[in-house]
């Protein structure tokens, strides 16, 4: 059975272009131009999608309205599409619950590649058959990728599922310098097509959910020119 995408666009150009070729990839693709068509699409039982290419620039309700509504109804996966690449900080800070961002104007075969990388993520994610070494343990942070667990000074802290993956590549190999291309196959899954500047941005997200400061970190740090590596090099038993 073909799995279905949704396409969320008021420019029906853009909705043929990225249909023809995720078509073309496999998928079964039905579109939207607004986003009320687009929660009727999602919340129809009869028809269900399993990933939602959302603009964020929509005619009647805001994309962050239509992503809010769909996360509280459904389970099914989202990437935002914005016509501006500086928005993509704001959405990151908002925490608004997207799988990932693509910013205007993008190759319809990243898109494809994206689609692909969100899906193979949510299929591949730790299950609790896994073995107990699925848990990293250090001074004050504890990483569990069978319950997808973070809890730092004893606190449980909640992190997106693109910034626990990222938390987890960072965290199994400590002090190891990662470059963003590097990052980018490594968690989310492609060749680099475009902006790197997406891992800054989850970084920075990353960073504020462990309450880690940039200035000073203590489990996150930029290596100025390279890119990132994971501090705490003490694993406990």
């Amino acid at each position: 059975m073909a799995r279905r995408i949704l396409i969320v666009d008021d420019e029906a150009a853009i909705r043929t272009v990225l249909a023809a070729y995720l078509e073309a990839d496999g998928f079964e693709v039905v579109q939207a131009a607004t986003g009320a068509e687009a929660l009727r699409r999602v919340l129809d039982a009869a028809e269900p999608v399993e990933l939602v290419l959302l603009d964020v620039g929509l005619p009647d309700l805001n994309g962050l309205e239509v992503l809010t509504t769909i996360g509280a109804k459904s389970n099914v996966y989202v990437i935002l599409v914005t016509a501006h690449a500086e928005e993509v900080d704001k959405l990151v800070g908002l925490s608004v619950g997207a799988d990932d961002y693509i910013t205007k104007p993008f190759s319809p075969r990243e898109v494809v590649a994206r689609v692909n990388t969100v899906l193979r993520r949510a299929r591949t994610e730790p299950s609790a058959t896994q073995p107990v070494d699925s848990v990293l343990r250090f001074a004050e942070l504890s990483i569990d990728s069978d319950r997808h667990e973070v809890i730092v000074a004893g606190a449980p802290v909640e992190l997106s599922a693109l910034d626990f993956s990222l938390l987890w590549a960072l965290a199994n190999s400590p002090g190891r310098v990662f470059s963003r291309a590097q990052l980018l196959e490594k968690v989310w899954g492609y060749d680099f097509y475009g902006d790197d500047r997406v891992v800054d941005v989850h970084i920075r997200s990353l960073r504020a959910g462990l309450g880690d400061d940039a200035t000073s970190p203590k489990i996150v740090a930029t290596v100025r020119g390279v890119g990132y590596k994971f501090l705490p090099r003490s694993r406990e038993a």
